[in-house]
């Protein structure tokens, strides 16, 4: 054995803690590959969002998040990644190629990172403010990093970013493609992917969050919500381009943001659907003028529901993961 590189137990463990991270509609589009103490993370084009992600901009976001989890595991593991985004360009579906040294040490809270990625969910119905602590944005700030942009929006923004969701809900409300994507991907008992019906707000519920994206109802949970109106602070992360590597890069702060909240006891829910179409898109590049390209969204807040929201399925390591 060489204690140079991961064995093949650790480099499925943090491959499994890699693949909670959040993607589009829970679509899991990535594939590993581990050989000589080189792990490869592939795109899979087989599932790219033909209609809502033409351009695969999602999918190299979702890859990118999962690098980020990848990153916290591997560290808490005491495991340093040297990464390597998009070497080949011969091999378009090759998004990063990742070298381990084993010189890693981390601190306390990088175990707390670690388990946060347990912990994480998307929540979709109202969140209450965040509480009154100023470190909490800069910690978000910062947990972010230097290639990435992060613009704490201003409560008077809503307005603005209800009307971003309805131009993207208008654009796509008879898109026949898009519709049949989005039901086919939510609102299903799928053992391994997609958005489970337990996961999706009820109508009541998608109310009194006015710029979140319009899923498919739950049939299983229709009644009212009396509880009161989204009261979330709204991130915007950006980027300096719009290139794949923008992409990958938007996805691993959008990691490093979501496990930094779950941390510290907070809720989120990523909004990509309001960067997808340009009418939207210009809106949201308004409203952070000077932060470049923005790429997603994301609401941050305090959960309002007593309980904690169930588990995502996610495919079993033996699916995504493979040895030479």
């Amino acid at each position: 054995m060489d204690a140079t590189i991961p064995d093949t137990d650790v480099v499925r463990t943090i491959v499994d803690l890699a693949c909670r991270a959040p993607s589009v509609h829970n679509s899991q589009p990535w594939h590993w590959r581990y050989e000589g103490g080189r792990l490869e993370l592939h795109s899979d084009p087989a599932r790219l969002l033909a209609a809502a992600d033409p351009r695969g901009r999602q999918l190299l976001i979702s890859c990118g998040a999962a690098l980020g989890h990848l990153t916290v595991a591997s560290t808490a593991l005491r495991w340093r990644t040297h990464i390597d985004l998009l070497p080949d360009p011969a091999r378009p579906h090759l998004v990063a190629s990742i070298r381990f040294s084993r010189d890693a040490r981390p601190r306390s809270h990088d175990f707390d990172l670690l388990a946060a990625i347990r912990r994480r969910r998307t929540d979709r119905t109202a969140f209450a403010p965040l509480p009154d602590n100023p470190i909490l944005t800069e910690l978000l700030r910062s947990a972010v990093g230097s290639d990435v942009v992060l613009t704490v929006l201003p409560a008077d923004a809503r307005p603005t970013l209800a009307e971003a969701t309805a131009l993207s809900s208008a654009a796509r409300r008879y898109d026949s493609s898009y519709q049949a994507e989005l039901h086919w991907w939510s609102g299903h008992s799928f053992d391994v992917e997609g958005i489970p019906e337990s996961a999706l707000a009820t109508r009541a519920q998608r109310a009194k969050v006015p710029m979140g994206r319009e899923f498919p109802d739950p049939h299983t949970r229709m009644g009212a919500d009396d509880g009161p109106a989204d009261a979330s602070t709204v991130l915007v992360l950006s980027t300096p381009g719009d290139t794949a590597a923008d992409w990958i890069r938007c996805g691993q702060a959008l990691s490093a943001v979501a496990l930094e909240a779950t941390v510290q006891r907070l809720a989120t829910c990523p909004l990509t659907h309001l960067t997808d179409i340009e009418a939207s898109r210009d809106l949201i590049r308004v409203l952070a003028p000077r932060a470049g390209v923005p790429q997603l969204l994301v609401r941050v807040g305090v959960a309002t529901h007593p309980a904690p929201l169930n588990d995502t399925p996610r495919r079993p390591v033996a699916q995504v993961l493979s040895f030479s």
